[in-house]
């Protein structure tokens, strides 16, 4: 009798479980190229109207044939959406469309065997390096590294240009090092850093990029989300903006006689999130988006005044110079004529000790002053070393008022490379970039 009892109560939980499965989403997607053809591209569905998704419950996305594709799914609880994201391997022609299904099951409580294990180890990973700073990886190999701890400096060098909030390395597949942080020629470069030159706020003027003006500065102020996966892996930041606001002149009698001084306090005058997601996208090949969102932190707008660089800026390593440094934009043109115009994309390839390496640097068709203005050093500057630094700068032929309670949202992406990339390549890797492939449900 007892044995009767165990077998019907196990009949009855397997049952509970199967119809939980079963009540589960499971959804046809169709994927288009829409115009553009696509190698290895990235797709995104809202997946907010199929949650909440269970604690425990795996979400698989299958290819037609039933293959697995890599994917990973985001929460945003800020908005309280949900995003899943996956990888279509090979080519879509720019007609081409694919069927995809989606399913969402109780993987932990009934087996799937059409459910990948995971791993130990994911694919894209982060590792703290032995002074906490942030290494994203693709596998075994560093793709870069985001300085959370302002690096020690030379002791001849000024303490204010002690800094963080940056990237450097950023490394090519092969292992070559692409940024450089505080050369004795400018100090303020930190690798890949987004700080503005000509700020106006409360009708005073301050520089936050030219550090050694002591007027202002960016800092990173702390770590908001980490996430490693088999598509990506990301980290969500959160910087602060700060001005050094001058206060009333002081007086003080000493026995040596009578001292003068002005004391200045730090302000935050913006807020920014800093986005860095590398993701799992081609071999050979590193790919990683840098998004940003500024919020201006007081009831006074910010002012970003027009000037010749500011924003996202790129100093390159010093293997790079004249005799080996080569630039184009999608607008062809090429080192000596590119500074000043207005791009979609600009590669730069030099070379290092492992060869010749590159970075494809494309800006989103949603920046503001798109295309951007570019801010480059051709083959003359730096003493007639001709190293090289690039920067989109939306504001160096305009200015642009930051308003109180808003947001202002700016994304770039980064294909990092060996060897060399053709114009026709660099153009179809931004449009792929730029333009979403159609995602439609099928009934």
């Amino acid at each position: 009798m007892v044995r009767h009892f165990f077998i019907i109560l196990f009949l009855m939980i397997f049952a509970t479980i199967h119809a939980a499965q079963k009540s589960l989403h499971k959804v046809k997607v169709k994927v288009e190229a829409a115009g553009v053809v696509r190698q290895n591209t990235i797709v995104s569905f809202d997946i907010t109207n199929y949650s909440p998704i269970p604690a425990g419950s795996q979400i698989v996305v299958k290819m037609a044939d039933g293959r697995i594709c890599p994917s990973q799914a985001e929460r945003c609880p800020e908005k309280n959406t949900a995003t899943l994201y996956w990888r279509v391997d090979g080519v879509l022609t720019e007609n081409e469309s694919r069927i995809f299904a989606i399913e969402i099951s109780l993987a932990s409580m009934l087996k799937n065997e059409a459910v990948a294990a995971p791993t130990s180890t994911p694919v894209m990973n982060i590792e703290k390096d032995r002074v906490g700073n942030l290494i994203l990886k693709m596998s075994d190999k560093d793709v870069l590294r985001y300085n959370t701890v302002p690096p020690a400096l030379p002791g001849y060098i000024d303490p204010v240009y002690r800094r963080n909030g940056f990237i450097h390395p950023a490394w090519s597949p092969v292992g070559n090092v692409l940024t450089n942080v505080s050369p004795t020629d400018h100090f303020h470069h930190y690798g890949i850093w987004n700080p503005w030159t000509s700020v106006e706020y409360a009708g005073r003027h301050y520089d936050l990029w030219n550090v050694g003006d002591k007027t202002g500065t960016v800092s990173f102020d702390s770590l908001i989300s980490l996430t490693t996966g088999g598509l990506y892996a990301d980290i969500l930041v959160r910087h602060r903006h700060i001005i050094y606001e001058s206060q009333k002149e002081q007086v003080t009698n000493h026995v040596w006689g009578i001292m003068r001084f002005t004391p200045k306090i730090e302000k935050i005058i913006m807020d920014e999130l800093q986005h860095i997601r590398v993701w799992n996208i081609e071999e050979g090949a590193f790919v990683w988006d840098l998004n940003f969102s500024l919020f201006p932190s007081t009831n006074l707008p910010v002012i970003l005044k027009e000037y010749r660089y500011a924003g996202l800026g790129w100093r390159a390593t010093p293997d790079w110079t004249k005799d080996n440094c080569e630039m184009m934009t999608s607008e062809g043109k090429t080192r000596q004529q590119i500074d000043g115009t207005n791009a979609r994309w600009i590669f730069v390839t030099g070379v290092g000790p492992n060869g010749k390496s590159g970075i494809l640097f494309m800006a989103s068709p949603k920046n503001h002053n798109f295309p951007e203005p570019l801010r480059i050093w051709d083959e003359t500057q730096n003493g007639g070393r001709g190293d090289a630094f690039i920067n989109f700068a939306p504001t160096k032929n305009e200015d642009w008022v930051l308003e109180p309670e808003k947001r202002y949202d700016f994304k770039y992406r980064m294909f990092v490379f060996d060897g060399d990339i053709t114009s026709t390549k660099a153009e179809a890797i931004w449009k792929d970039y730029a333009t979403p492939v159609k995602v439609s449900v099928l009934k």
